[in-house]
C-alpha cells in the first residue's frame, strides 16, 4: 500500500480503525503522512516525484550488484557504454513514476519501453528488472478501470515478450559477449513469465487494495448515513414530543387561564358593589390557578426521567375521579362532570347527557376525551359566547361517542396574538393517536359540532388501543 502513495495513504485515513489487522497499517501510514507533510510535500504529484527519485535509487543499487554478479561469473567486464546506457534507462525508467498516477497508461508505456531496451544491453543468459515494472502494474490495477485493465496488461505483456525476444537476438546484441539464442521458443517463456509477473501480479494486487480501499470506504459511508438518519429519527422523536406537550400547554392555558380572566374580569365588576360575590370569585380563580398548577406538573413530569416518576402508569382511579398516570393526575371521562360544572361557573348554559352502559377506556383513550370535550368547551367560550352548549356521550356496544354542539353565539373579544386553528389540529391528532374519527365543522342550526368516535367494545383491549396510536 506504500507504494499508492497518498491514495494509499487516504485509504488508510478513511479505514482508521477497521479491525485489528488494519489498525497497525493505518497507524503507519498516518505517521509516513504526517512525515510527508511536514517536508511539504502535501500533494499527489510531489509524493510521486518522491517515489520515483527512491526508485531510481534503489534500482541503480540493485543494477550495480547485478552487473558485479554477472562480470564476476562470466569473467568478463561490461563495457562502459554499455552499462552507462543500462544506468540511464533504468534511471529514465524509474523517473517516469512521477506521472504514474497523472497519466497512468503513459507511465506503463515508458516503463514497457525503457525495460524492453534494458533486456537488449544484457546478455542473453542475464535478465534485470528494477522496481519501476512492479510499481507501474500496480498503479493501473489501482486506478483503471477492471473492464480496461485486462487489455492494457495483455498489450505490455505482449510488448514487453515480443519486443525483448527480438532485441535479444543476432544482429542486435552488443557486446559483452555476443551470443545468439539457441532456444527462441524458451527465452519467449522467460520473458513472457516475467512480464505476467511484473505487470499482471502486480496489477492484481493494486486491484485488490483499490477494492478493499472503495468498501472500506462505502461501509463507512453507509455507516455514516445508518447513524445520520438514527440522529435523524431521534430528533423527529423530540419533536413530535414536542408537538404533544405543546398541545397539552394550549390545553391547559385554552381552558384554564381563558376562564380565569373572565371570571377576574367579573370580579374587578363587583369590587365595591357586592363583596361577597367578588371573594367568591376571587377564591374560584384561586383555585382554578391550583387546578392549573397541578395539570402543569403533569406535563413537566412527561419531561423528567423514567427514574424520577413515583409510580408506573396505570388506569386506577382515584378518589377524585381521575387516573394516575406517571405518578401525576391525569383526567378522564370519569370528571366530565367537574369540567361542565366549571365551564357552568363562568355563565356558560350546558346540558350535559350521558347514555349507555359506562364502561373503563384505556388510559389513552380516556385522556383523548377529555381533552377533546375541554377544547370543544373552550371554542364554544370563545366564538360562541353566551350560546347554549350540548354534550352528549353515548356507551354503545361497538363505539364510543362524544358530541360538543353550540349554538349560534357572540364572538368574545381577544387581544394579543390569535392562536385559534390550533386546538382543532391538536384534537385531530389526538384522535388519529388513539384511531378515532373527529368531525368538526357547522351544524345545521348554525352553530358548531364537534363529534369524537371510537370504535369500541367492552371486550375491546388497551393492547389495540395502544396498536392504533402507533400506527398513527
Amino acid at each position: 500500500m506504500i507504494l499508492d502513495g497518498t491514495a494509499g495513504l487516504e485509504g488508510a485515513k478513511a479505514g482508521k480503525g477497521n479491525g485489528p489487522s488494519g489498525a497497525p497499517t493505518a497507524r503507519l501510514l498516518a505517521l509516513i503522512d504526517t512525515v510527508l507533510d511536514r517536508l511539504g510535500l502535501c500533494g499527489p504529484f510531489a509524493r510521486d516525484c518522491l517515489l520515483a527519485v527512491l526508485t531510481a535509487l534503489v534500482s541503480l543499487c540493485m543494477l550495480w550488484v547485478i552487473l558485479d554478479v554477472v562480470a564476476r561469473a562470466e569473467g568478463t567486464t561490461f563495457a562502459p557504454a554499455a552499462a552507462a546506457s543500462l544506468a540511464v534507462l533504468t534511471g529514465a525508467q524509474s523517473l517516469v513514476l512521477c506521472v504514474r498516477r497523472r497519466n497512468p497508461l503513459l507511465c506503463l508505456s515508458a516503463v514497457v519501453s525503457t525495460q524492453v531496451a534494458i533486456i537488449a544491453f544484457l546478455p542473453t543468459d542475464s535478465s534485470f528488472q528494477g522496481l519501476a515494472p512492479f510499481i507501474a502494474g500496480y498503479t493501473c490495477g489501482s486506478r483503471l478501470h477492471p473492464r480496461r485493465l485486462p487489455w492494457v496488461l495483455a498489450a505490455a505483456t505482449v510488448c514487453h515478450t515480443i519486443g525483448g525476444l527480438l532485441l535479444s537476438s543476432a544482429p542486435f546484441i552488443p557486446s559483452p559477449p555476443p551470443a545468439t539464442v539457441d532456444d527462441p521458443l524458451l527465452a519467449g517463456t522467460g520473458l513472457a513469465g516475467t512480464a505476467v509477473l511484473s505487470y499482471v501480479a502486480a496489477a492484481l494486487v493494486g486491484n485488490y487494495v483499490a477494492t478493499r480501499r472503495d468498501l472500506i470506504h462505502m461501509v463507512q459511508l453507509r455507516a455514516t448515513e445508518a447513524i445520520e438518519a438514527q440522529r435523524e429519527r431521534a430528533n423527529g422523536a423530540i419533536r413530535a414530543e414536542r408537538t404533544r406537550m405543546a398541545r397539552e400547554l394550549h390545553d391547559i392555558a385554552a381552558h384554564h387561564l381563558s376562564g380565569m380572566v373572565i371570571q377576574a374580569a367579573a370580579a374587578e365588576r363587583l369590587v365595591g358593589r357586592d363583596e361577597q360575590a367578588a371573594r367568591e370569585a376571587v377564591a374560584w380563580i384561586r383555585s382554578q390557578g391550583k387546578e392549573t398548577l397541578r395539570d402543569l406538573r403533569l406535563v413537566v413530569n412527561a419531561l423528567r426521567g423514567p427514574g424520577e416518576h413515583a409510580h408506573a402508569m396505570g388506569g386506577a382511579l382515584h378518589h377524585n375521579g381521575e387516573s394516575q398516570m406517571d405518578g401525576a393526575p391525569v383526567p378522564g371521562i370519569a370528571v366530565l362532570d367537574r369540567l361542565v360544572a366549571d365551564e357552568r361557573a363562568l355563565g356558560a348554559s350546558i346540558d350535559l347527557v350521558r347514555s349507555g352502559k359506562p364502561y373503563d377506556l384505556p388510559p389513552v383513550a380516556d385522556v383523548t376525551f377529555y381533552r377533546v370535550a375541554q377544547e370543544a368547551l373552550s371554542n364554544a367560550r370563545e366564538h360562541a359566547l353566551g350560546a347554549q352548549v350540548d354534550v352528549a356521550l353515548h356507551h354503545g356496544e361497538s363505539e364510543v361517542v362524544l358530541q360538543v354542539e353550540n349554538r349560534p353565539g357572540a364572538e368574545r373579544e381577544r387581544a394579543g396574538h390569535d392562536l385559534r386553528g390550533v386546538g382543532l389540529i391538536g384534537m385531530r391528532e389526538r384522535a388519529q393517536l388513539i384511531g378515532a374519527v373527529l368531525d368538526a365543522g357547522p351544524s345545521e342550526s348554525g352553530g358548531w359540532r364537534v363529534r369524537l368516535t371510537l370504535p369500541f367494545t367492552r371486550e375491546f383491549s388497551a393492547d389495540r388501543v395502544g396498536a392504533g396510536r402507533s400506527e398513527g
